[in-house]
């Protein structure tokens, strides 16, 4: 019997999404563990940032949730969980499914000392690590994230994140506006994120008169997202070996996220 723990998701936030888990295989040994468990155990590691092994005993055995943790981000079951639960937060908000606008941004972080692969250096954050290439809507709900070196450039990252965009299809049908910082100006990038999917790129400067924090028009809400990923531990820092380790932790953060204003 595994005890309470604050991260766990209650019986109210299972059920939003208990269904869209893939049923045991047939042929192969029964299932012996509760998924509710599993995802605990997921979320566990998330907002603590405890290591795999490190995981308390009264949950399945550490081997056992990762390797469905990693089964189910490698046939896309928590995309496709983030993506239900997208549209129904839009919908409970009084907004539509798809949104209109949208704001870009990227998040330079240190990776842990044994990280090596896909690991560079931000020489205008002066961070050794990764990017977060971030896309939000404008409730600051994730549409899709690129985890890359901190050595790609701005402009590229947001080509590769907005290509992601772009392939949802239905999701972002609606879609018109990417709000942007100044980091990424530029004609030849605005004429391309034009040419390519037919949006309009605005660009938000701060003001050069003003010092310390300013509230940016619609980019602020990119912020806001950074803020909440900073209040689960294991994104404190960069800590996964893959890239796309790092996505689906961000992806199972904003399912957590949404699944409270749901439930």
């Amino acid at each position: 019997m595994t005890k309470a723990y604050p991260s766990d998701l209650t019986w109210e936030q299972w059920e939003l999404i208990a269904l869209e888990f893939p049923s045991a295989k047939s042929g192969g040994r029964p299932r012996t563990v509760a998924l509710y468990s599993i995802v605990n155990a997921i979320v566990y590691v998330l907002c603590e940032g405890c290591t795999w092994r490190g995981l308390p005993g009264d949950f399945p055995p550490w081997q056992t949730v990762y390797g469905y943790f990693w089964r189910w981000s490698k046939d896309g079951t928590w995309l496709k969980i983030h993506d239900k639960l997208y549209k129904w937060v839009r919908v409970a908000a009084g907004r539509e499914p798809s949104p209109s606008e949208a704001a870009v941004d990227s998040q330079s972080v240190e990776t842990a000392t044994m990280i090596s692969q896909d690991v560079g250096y931000d020489a205008a954050k002066k961070i050794h690590g990764r990017k977060r290439h971030l896309t939000v809507d404008m409730l600051g709900l994730v549409l899709r994230v690129l985890v890359t070196s901190a050595s790609l450039p701005e402009r590229e990252g947001a080509k590769k994140v907005l290509n992601r965009v772009h392939n949802t299809g239905n999701h972002v049908q609606r879609l018109n506006t990417i709000w942007m910082d100044g980091g990424y100006r530029g004609d030849e990038f605005m004429r391309w994120v034009m040419d390519m999917f037919r949006w309009i790129v605005t660009i938000v400067l701060r003001p050069l008169e003003q010092k310390g924090f300013v509230h940016l028009p619609k980019r602020w809400v990119v912020e806001r997202t950074f803020g909440w990923l900073n209040w689960c531990r294991r994104l404190s820092k960069d800590y996964e070996r893959l890239p796309q380790t790092s996505e689906t932790f961000i992806y199972v953060a904003m399912i957590r996220l949404m699944v409270r204003r749901l439930a």
